[in-house]
């Protein structure tokens, strides 16, 4: 079964600019390296993204899937194979975020929100470093100080600078990614005594 990777960014992203473009070249690569592209169906990074996925010579139907906010199956962009209309506005962000891997391409608030869900989930992150945004912000780092995984040292928010250097952080890391998030828990001290 192909993995799936989310790309996430703003959906103000204008054709022609390097953010579109760096969008575009990573649907691709992604299609050609045998994943699914999953994002918000909307404008700017995300249509890019589809964009380029289907400018793959290995793009197949349904290789490009769509959590888009609103129940409305017409506000989507035209790349999109298979939409999901959540009905949940911003909330959905908490749906991307749970992609086997994921992708940022600048952004802002609501990338940031869907980087942090997939932090939380024990997910890959990969961080475009060329692209102003929180991507760019982030990459590098750790999100918080806990431990997500203890095989894995150097867990933290890849920065990246090109769609052949998230290849491969894409083939070394994401085998390695393997948690699912199980809820939060809390001990209560005065009762665990």
């Amino acid at each position: 079964m192909k993995k799936i990777i989310a790309v996430l960014g703003d959906a103000s992203a204008a054709h022609g600019t390097d953010r579109y473009k760096l969008a575009f070249d990573t649907g691709r690569m992604l299609i050609d390296e045998g994943y699914r592209v999953i994002c918000g169906g909307m404008a700017g990074v995300m249509e890019a993204v589809c964009a380029g996925a289907r400018s793959s010579s290995s793009y197949r139907e349904g290789d490009t899937i769509a959590l888009i906010p609103s129940f409305d199956h017409d506000k989507v962009n035209e790349f999109v194979d298979i939409v999901i209309p959540t009905g949940m506005d911003v909330v959905r962000n908490a749906l991307t975020g749970n992609a086997d891997a994921v992708i940022a391409i600048g952004g802002g608030a609501g990338t940031l929100s869907e980087m942090a869900f997939a932090w939380t989930y024990y997910r890959l992150i990969i961080a475009y470093r060329s692209i102003p945004g929180w991507a760019q912000k982030l990459a590098d780092t750790r999100i918080d100080g806990r431990m997500r995984y203890e095989n894995i040292p150097d867990d933290r928010v890849y920065g990246a600078d090109s769609p052949a250097e998230a290849a491969e952080i894409l083939r070394e890391k994401i085998s390695l990614y393997t948690k699912g998030f199980e809820g939060i828990s809390w001990r209560n001290p005065k009762r665990d005594k």
